[in-house]
């Protein structure tokens, strides 16, 4: 397994590694400031807003509920509250950070790989394309910020590395797909690649993935990864310790990624061990 990482190490400098990060993620940090699961996240709505009981463990549904009765702008409240606090990058966010990835696909909705990248790049030079919702951005599917964190159409030079952030982030302006309908808007186009900024589309040609912090035990998190992932290359790694579901196992298979059963902490290790500098 050693020699795996160390090989994966080495496409991570020569620019052949997309790291996609999943909410596991924060468990690598020290503390416990944010929302680290969907569970946690569903909790805290629903401590601040009444919901029926039958969805008050369901995520996307209770978000749904609260845009519906109480307006678009208390689920963005919510959100902004619960991932307002950053927490502190762990030797692995920072080691990816200051990767030569061009490629970083971070899938929950804290600001840590944002903070951890600008520790490791403080002069800038990179990018961010947060996906938004149809309901505060029709006709958009998109946002892009500069390392200032001020909005840009402006071309992406392909030296410019781009952090990707499907479901939006807290920073810099409260983007957020956690909704049924955020997340149905964008699965109905996801098939024919429109949400998906051309750019990332292109980036992943050939490239692995490597999925760190992530389970694919539910629809929504494999309709993003299938879909995010395609057309790359056919040879991809995630770490899951823990045995896959059924669908999982199948996914993993289907999608060419090879599992790695080692704990994200030991995984951690060994690989920001690797990725320092001689």
């Amino acid at each position: 397994m050693s020699d795996l990482i160390a090989d994966i190490a080495r496409q991570l400098d020569a620019g052949r590694v997309i790291p996609y990060l999943g909410p596991g993620m924060l468990a690598l940090c020290a503390g416990d400031p944010v929302p680290a699961t969907p569970q946690a996240l569903v909790a805290l709505m629903t401590a601040k807003v009444s919901v029926p009981h039958k969805i008050r463990q369901r995520l996307t549904q209770a978000a749904q509920y609260i845009e519906n009765f109480k307006h678009r702008k208390s689920v963005v409240q919510i959100m902004d509250g619960a991932f307002a606090a950053v927490p502190e990058p762990s030797p692995l966010h920072r080691a990816l950070a200051a990767s030569a990835a061009p490629l970083w696909v971070d899938t929950w909705y804290d600001d840590t790989l944002l903070a951890a990248l600008r520790q490791a790049r403080p002069q800038g030079g990179w990018r961010q394309v947060q996906g938004v919702s149809q309901s505060e951005h029709f006709g958009q599917w998109t946002a892009s910020y500069d390392a200032d964190d001020q909005p840009t159409d402006a071309p992406l030079a392909d030296a410019v590395p781009l952090l990707y952030r499907p479901l939006g982030g807290r920073s810099p302006a409260g983007n957020y797909l956690v909704s049924d309908s955020d997340h149905v808007e964008v699965l109905t186009e996801i098939d024919i690649q429109t949400p998906i900024p051309a750019v990332v589309q292109e980036r992943r040609k050939g490239r692995h993935f490597l999925f760190l912090g992530c389970r694919f035990d539910d629809q929504l998190t494999r309709s993003f990864a299938r879909q995010i992932m395609k057309r790359s290359s056919d040879t991809h790694w995630a770490v899951l310790p823990d045995a896959p579901t059924r669908m999982e196992a199948r996914f993993l298979e289907e999608q060419g990624i090879a599992r790695l059963p080692l704990s994200l902490a030991a995984f951690a290790d060994g690989l920001t061990q690797a990725l320092a500098p001689a």
